[in-house]
């Protein structure tokens, strides 16, 4: 009797782990903009809406993604794809990039990462946060989005926004990309 209670509670608890396998799979496709095109629209663009899904779109790649990986084996043809859901060298760059500042948030599947806010020691009155987000899965200048925004103490202490300068947010952009690069020349 209780070998026949072992065996159909390995039954059904095989068949539990099949069913939300093939579920969890079945929602981490990646979607072209158009058909032949080589834009993929990754997890950030489709929280913002930027992705239209239609009858033009289809979805790519295998039951559980392009991104997933086993047993660290990289998929061939993507670049720098390493079991995560975007570039690589941009994650990487971006983390080495922002490493003197306390992370608030880092998501290697969907591309973002956050930063708490952070006072130089030489300008205590001034904070700094960063947003970093990575849009897809190739190392190219278009790949990557960074903002930066910044308080100042008034005079009574409260923190108050102050204008960022547009070319702070390139500077931080094209020095992700330059790390970036470095990574990937001494990886080759």
């Amino acid at each position: 009797m209780r070998t026949r209670y072992r065996l159909v509670a390995r039954f059904f608890l095989t068949g539990c782990f099949i069913t939300t396998c093939t579920i969890l799979g079945a929602c981490s496709g990646n979607y072209a903009a158009a058909p032949g095109s080589e834009k993929e629209c990754n997890y950030t663009q489709r929280k913002r809406g930027e992705c239209v899904f239609g009858s033009s779109q289809q979805p790519q790649g295998t039951l559980f993604g392009d991104s997933l990986t086993f047993g660290g084996k990289e998929k061939k043809g993507a670049e720098g794809g390493g079991g995560i859901g975007v570039n690589s060298w941009l994650w990487r760059a971006s983390l080495d990039t922002v490493a003197f500042m306390p992370l608030a948030q880092a998501d290697p599947f969907g591309g973002v990462i956050l930063t708490d806010w952070y006072s130089p020691p030489e300008s205590p009155d001034e904070r700094l946060k960063v947003n970093i987000f990575i849009l897809g899965t190739e190392l190219r200048a278009d790949g990557i989005k960074a903002q930066v925004f910044k308080n100042r103490k008034d005079v009574s202490g409260n923190w108050v926004e102050s204008p960022v300068d547009p070319k702070t947010n390139t500077d931080l952009e094209d020095a992700i990309l330059t790390r970036a690069r470095q990574l990937r020349v001494a990886n080759k």
